[in-house]
């Protein structure tokens, strides 16, 4: 399986006691399979850091898993299991994990999903009125190697994304922020999570070789703007 991580810089080896704590599933480096979304928080990342911002490509190889006896755990959707595994790992912003999993796997807590985990937090919502609000969330992925041992079913790929889809993205964000009012993280959240960015992603339709202003059309059509 590809997967792929964004960062504000390229990963050329991974060391995990540079991970962040209080994270959906723990301490751990996380990679998802959906392109357009590491992109997305490649650009987060890179802008405070007053770059562009990368993504690197890695070779999840399953088999490895297997063969080491990694233990593992998946969760399929936002389930009242994944909320209560994720609450306390938010929580958490001690060095020592809350599990012994070496790799979990399944949805990510979003922005707007980690502001109503705040509000679950101090009693503003229910259990049962946060999981109501994620039925029709849209979907999303992330794997986290918790463990050294995990790390070891990850090979490196390649580098940093293509710089003219970086420039077709400057292009297209800051006309969508003029022509509809948006923020900038308005715009980006359209944007990176659009079919049309998928598509552009995936280097092998050649769409980033098209002039910014068609990819931009494209854009308009999908979101019906």
């Amino acid at each position: 399986m590809i997967v792929y991580h964004g960062s504000y810089t390229e990963i050329d080896e991974i060391n995990l006691s540079l991970c962040e704590v209080g994270r959906d599933f723990g301490r751990g480096f996380y990679v998802t399979n959906i392109r357009s979304q590491a992109e997305y928080w490649a650009k987060r990342k890179g802008k405070k850091q007053q770059n562009k911002g990368f993504v690197t490509q890695f070779e999840y190889d399953e088999s490895i898993r297997r063969v080491m006896n990694l233990k593992m755990l998946r969760f399929e959707g936002y389930t009242e299991e994944w909320f209560d595994f994720v609450i306390p790992n938010r929580k958490n912003n001690e060095e020592q994990q809350l599990h012994d999993y070496d790799i979990v796997e399944g949805p990510v807590a979003d922005d707007d999903i980690a502001t109503r985990i705040d509000d679950y937090l101090v009693e503003n919502i229910t259990k049962e009125q946060f999981l109501k609000d994620l039925k029709f969330k849209s979907p999303s992925h992330q794997i986290c190697f918790c463990t050294v041992q995990s790390l070891q079913a990850l090979e490196l790929q390649k580098g940093k994304i293509d710089s003219k889809i970086f420039h077709t993205d400057n292009d297209v964000l800051q006309t969508l922020m003029i022509d509809f009012d948006l923020s900038e993280t308005e715009a980006a959240d359209r944007y990176y999570k659009s079919k049309t960015y998928t598509e552009l992603a995936d280097e092998t339709n050649e769409l980033y070789k098209k002039p910014w202003q068609e990819i931009y059309k494209l854009l308009k059509e999908e979101l019906k703007l």
